[in-house]
């Protein structure tokens, strides 16, 4: 099998196939614990694209998201996670079984300030990832993996493509 252009040895290298295999695995995963969300909330960015593969995997159409932004660039982040406009809508939670998608729960402090901010309106709230790293503080109820390397995700290793056909690292 031919390698991405983005594929890195020493690094996890999540492809578009085997993300394919991971969404199902996480997605059995959560059927099979006998919990159902009836709303399913993606992180922006990283988990927009896991939510929807979840979503479609289960059969929830509700879905929502939150914009968070911690990361800045590989490695560096804000000193805490801040939630973004535009806001999700709060009350379209109440009474509901939510469940928060991520990419990854690295540091975990975007993880915990979802599913804590969450849970003030929620009925319940459990999350899922793709990956977990042992650095993090909030432990997800569902993951696909845990790993201590650099992930390159698919929707993200290649640089922003800009109007006049340039590239922009970092975005």
């Amino acid at each position: 099998m031919t390698q991405p252009e983005w594929y890195h040895p020493d690094r996890e290298n999540l492809t578009w196939e085997v993300f394919g295999e991971a969404s199902r695995h996480l997605s059995q995963e959560i059927v099979d614990s006998g919990w159902f969300p009836e709303l399913i909330v993606g992180v922006a960015r990283g988990g927009l694209i896991p939510a929807g593969a979840i979503g479609y995997a289960i059969g929830v159409k509700a879905m929502g998201a939150i914009n968070v932004e911690f990361y800045t660039d590989i490695g560096e982040t804000l000193p805490e996670p801040l939630v973004l406009s535009p806001q999700l809508d709060m009350d379209s939670l109440a009474g509901k079984r939510v469940l928060v998608v991520d990419d990854v729960a690295d540091s975990g402090k975007t993880l915990d300030l979802v599913v804590n901010l969450l849970k003030e309106t929620a009925a319940e709230v459990r999350s899922a990832v793709i990956y977990t790293k042992p650095t993090t503080i909030f432990e997800p109820d569902f993951s696909w993996k845990k790993t201590d390397q650099w992930i390159n995700f698919a929707w993200s290793a290649l640089p922003v493509i800009t109007a006049d056909g340039s590239y922009q690292e970092g975005a």
